[in-house]
């Protein structure tokens, strides 16, 4: 077993790699559509809104409920890639790392 010093030493890269890699997620674009691409959503992978676009076709006063449902699967689309994303730069991060079996970050 390795001393307490290099535990610590190991826990503090751990710890420093996670908050690099969780910086790293928001510069990381997806976007969510709807629609058949009327209505677009882009998030950071951190899952931040950063703009919606809405095709002018669809801003009819008597589609509103439709225009509402198409923004919300655009939101939804956009998260569900978000987490795909996270995820797979998250597993990058730390396949490199000496973790043990079945250990799993953020702690």
């Amino acid at each position: 077993m390795k001393d307490l010093n290099d535990i610590l030493a190991m826990a503090q890269n751990v710890q420093n790699e996670l908050q690099k890699a969780q910086e790293s997620l928001d510069t990381i674009e997806v976007e969510g559509v709807a629609g058949g691409g009327l209505v677009k959503v882009r998030a950071s992978a951190k899952g931040r809104i950063i703009g919606v676009a809405i095709d002018d076709s669809l801003i009819v006063p008597s589609e509103k409920q439709m225009l509402e449902d198409l923004v919300a699967a655009a939101f939804n689309d956009a998260r569900t890639k978000a987490d795909a994303v996270s995820s797979t730069e998250m597993s990058k991060m730390t396949s490199g790392l000496p973790l043990p079996p079945g250990f799993k970050l953020p702690f």
